[in-house]
């Protein structure tokens, strides 16, 4: 196997904090590797080290000569004023640098360096680079090229930079939450892109179906110490489970010792001679062993939940629309006690929008929403809780409640319910802007909790959470004795919490589907190839129809009338302008050029046109059978 990169004995620590030490892995062409880890345990800061965007302590990562490397930052940013088409320029990978020093080359009028540039564009086919850049950003559902940058929404800025990273056809792919921002349609185009194509990949996501799909091995960054397993993520839950059950017995062998060798210490100091210092030795050892029993570190979300009614909300001929963008029209739902809803859809198709009517921040055009009154909401926005930064984790719960209810007269201090989001005694004095996005994201998803809500609503509650927090939050949701609202990208999550779903289609277009995410997605590809196969049918029987008009006409010769002579004649003009025109409609619709109005208006023309070339087509066929 082909060594790309070999990182041996890394170590990194910010202060007093050590993130990993004596890090020591390899990866190999045709690797496919997943990173887990709890949030600030240095999942990001191992990536930036290896790309060398940041410096470690000690260590060695050694890449081989001239790999090409591409990298996806979890928050990609860009110069603002740029269009989406320069920003896929906007690399410093050996493809855009060659591309530039072409162009210079070109102005100065240097001929020994353009027929030198000229080869290495050849070698690293640049001369369509912005072909395949506008091919990529198709794909990626980004169709306006000149838009600028900075009016783009997450998701559309992470399609740009993830589009910025493919279309440089890296060696080396690594990739840090590729799924976060991205809808569930643009989530499965990534993954079966990654399976089709022979990338070598190393990346961090906590997508579980994601990780099990593509990845063929899993390196856990746990207690500073990495552990790998070579498989997929099922293969590594239960290879982890083994780790684990074998630390925790040899941790009960190590305390069974240790009871053994206390006596023997607990006797006088005579006892204990220069010849027995080994046998002292060996029992802080063994009492350095007996503390290290596992931890899992579960975040442990036994809030009681309040009373609430058999009135939840209803809603009555509910409408809005920015602009031409129709988001809902006519919409009436009542939703029912304890249901759990997860609303899933493309972006911009109104999820989010739904839920801030619900929440009363965005009124509705029409319509209105009737909210019962025992419902106590515990919003969970996409947006985040906005800290004061300056403030320390503790204080952040403590401004909220300095006590937390767990219902049979049990009570929490804020300090005890932070340690159940494994916010330890140390980190609770932590200032805030020392954490990590994700335990920020555990902070903010703790004080939404400690109201006592019964009507949770979660918008995107599983971008930047760590896997162990997401499975707790999940098992937590599934007992919860309330209502719950989820939209989230995170099938994985989806299926496990909710029991139907409500997908936004676009263009105010809404379908309630009775199942989770995976039920969905089996009806939907089921419709799918029942649609080809009736498209197959017809056109089967079309071919059929054709024959058998050629057998009919082969049989019984007769002249064409003057009316069909002057039809046969019109066919032929009018057959090639409508191929002329189906071409450069083909055309148009592949520059990349075209608005989405604009898309969508040429391709129902197109397909018009298909109908209307095979109509006249058959019916030239009918005719030149009689004609000749």
């Amino acid at each position: 196997m082909i060594s790309f990169l070999q990182v041996e004995g890394l170590t990194k620590s910010f202060g007093d904090l050590v993130l990993f030490e004596n890090l020591t892995f390899g990866i190999f062409e045709g690797d496919r590797i997943g990173l887990i880890a709890k949030n600030g345990t240095g999942k990001t800061t191992l990536l930036n080290i290896i790309t060398g965007k940041e410096d470690y302590d000690s260590g060695n990562v050694v890449y081989r000569r001239d790999l090409r490397i591409g990298y996806l930052p979890q928050d990609p940013h860009f110069p603002e004023g740029i269009t989406v088409l320069e920003a896929c320029f906007h690399s410093d990978s050996e493809v855009v640098g060659v591309i530039s020093a072409y162009e210079e080359a070109l102005i100065s009028g240097d001929s020994g360096r353009i027929e030198e540039l000229v080869e290495q564009m050849d070698h690293l086919k640049a001369w369509d680079y912005e072909y395949r850049a506008k091919q990529i950003l198709s794909q990626l559902k980004i169709n306006n090229f000149d838009q600028k940058i900075e009016h783009l929404s997450g998701g559309q800025l992470k399609r740009v930079a993830l589009a910025n990273v493919l279309i440089s056809e890296p060696q080396l792919l690594i990739l840090d939450e590729p799924t976060n921002h991205l809808d569930l349609e643009m989530t499965e185009w990534l993954e079966e892109y990654l399976k089709r194509n022979n990338i070598t990949l190393l990346m961090v996501t906590h997508d579980r179906y994601f990780l099990d799909r593509v990845c063929s091995s899993i390196m856990e960054i746990d207690k500073r110490s990495l552990y790998s397993y070579n498989g997929n993520y099922s293969y590594y839950l239960e290879k982890r489970q083994e780790r684990i059950d074998a630390q925790n017995a040899e941790v009960a062998r190590a305390n069974n010792l240790l009871r053994t060798e206390l006596d023997w210490m607990r006797r006088q100091p005579q006892a204990r001679g220069s010849k027995a210092k080994y046998r002292i030795d060996a029992f802080y050892e063994l009492e350095k062993k007996a503390k290290q029993e596992h931890d899992t570190g579960n975040v442990k979300l036994d809030v009681k939940s309040s009373y609430i009614g058999s009135k939840i909300f209803e809603a009555k001929h509910l409408s809005k629309r920015f602009g031409d963008v129709k988001i809902l029209e006519d919409f009436n739902y009542i939703f029912a006690r304890y249901e759990k809803m997860g609303i899933i859809g493309n972006n911009g198709a109104g999820k989010s929008s739904f839920i801030k009517m619900l929440m009363g921040q965005l009124q509705p055009d029409s319509g209105e929403i009737e909210i019962g009154e025992t419902v106590r909401f515990g919003y969970y926005s996409q947006d985040g809780l906005q800290f004061d930064e300056q403030m320390k984790v503790i204080d952040a719960v403590r401004n909220i409640a300095e006590e937390i209810s767990l219902g049979d007269g049990r009570r929490l201090s804020a300090s005890q319910f932070l340690q159940h989001f494994l916010f330890t005694p140390e980190t609770q004095y932590n200032y805030i802007y020392k954490l990590s996005g994700g335990e920020k994201r555990r902070l903010y998803l703790c004080t939404v909790l400690i109201n006592n809500p019964n009507f949770l609503v979660l918008d995107e509650p599983t971008n930047d959470l760590d896997i162990v927090t997401l499975n707790i939050l999940e098992e937590y949701l599934r007992s919860f004795k309330g209502c719950v609202i989820v939209v989230s990208h995170d099938r994985y999550f989806m299926d496990k919490v909710v029991d139907h779903l409500m997908v936004f289609k676009g263009n105010g277009e809404l379908k309630d589907f009775p199942g989770n995410y995976s039920d969905y997605r089996e009806w939907k590809n089921l419709m799918e190839e029942q649609k080809k196969l009736e498209v197959s049918e017809k056109n089967k029987k079309t071919k059929n129809e054709a024959k058998q008009i050629r057998e009919v006409t082969t049989t019984s010769k007769r002249r064409l009338s003057f009316k069909e002579k002057r039809e046969f004649e019109e066919l032929e003009i009018l057959i090639p302008r409508l191929e002329e025109e189906k071409s450069n409609l083909e055309v148009e619709l592949s520059s990349g050029t075209l608005s989405n109005d604009e898309l969508l208006e040429k391709s129902k023309r197109i397909s018009v046109l298909i109908d209307e070339i095979d109509e006249k087509t058959m019916r030239w066929l009918e005719l030149s059978e009689i004609e000749s």
